[in-house]
């Protein structure tokens, strides 16, 4: 009598989502506790109790899974700015704060999520590359709040404040998770605010 196997009667399609999120987690884990030197093939998908067949079934090598891993981690930070920003109204002054404190917070939290998204992303190519679209992305988003909160303002100066915005954010992040700013969030997050007013 032979035993079902793990996916016995799911469609592929979600066997291949399934596994594939398997993949990312277990990536997520391993270079968040270890760096590239600790994501491999074989240390992802024994991480995650898979075999190596699988792992090909969704990503050509480890440099196409971490970038799977910074989108994730991306994507869960953007959900956190979003949700902090709408908490708190209209006030650009609010807005400005709880997005800073979003993001500091979310990625000191855990840190593996400073590692993908701020601490290795200067280092490894492939994180460097994501990076730079996400801060392409956050931009845009500060140009849009900039733009619907302040109507009319000139176009240039709105550039202008928010590429100073979005770079010393990204340097604000990394001077965070190093611990040069202390640990109080609240703190940091005022100071940094009293620059942007």
């Amino acid at each position: 009598m032979s035993t079902p196997t793990r996916w016995a009667g799911v469609p592929l399609d979600d066997r291949r989502a399934e596994r594939r999120g398997l993949l990312v987690d277990a990536g997520y884990a391993l270079f968040g506790d270890g760096g590239e030197a600790a994501l491999t093939v074989r240390s992802v998908c024994r991480a995650c109790g898979l075999n190596t067949r699988y792992f090909y079934e969704s990503f050509t090598d480890t440099d196409e899974l971490l970038g799977a891993v910074f989108d994730k981690v991306a994507a869960e930070l953007a959900a956190e700015v979003d949700a902090g920003i709408a908490a708190v109204g209209e006030s650009p002054a609010a807005r400005t704060r709880a997005g800073m404190a979003a993001v500091l917070g979310f990625s000191s939290a855990d840190p593996r999520r400073g590692r993908v998204l701020f601490t290795d992303a200067r280092a490894n190519p492939v994180l460097t590359a994501r990076r730079a679209a996400l801060q392409d992305a956050l931009l845009a988003a500060v140009l849009e709040e900039g733009s619907r909160l302040h109507p009319g303002s000139d176009p240039v100066a709105t550039r202008i404040g928010a590429a100073m915005y979005t770079g010393a954010m990204a340097e604000l992040a990394q001077q965070w998770l190093s611990g040069t700013l202390g640990t109080d969030l609240d703190i940091v997050v005022d100071a940094a605010l009293a620059f942007f007013r």
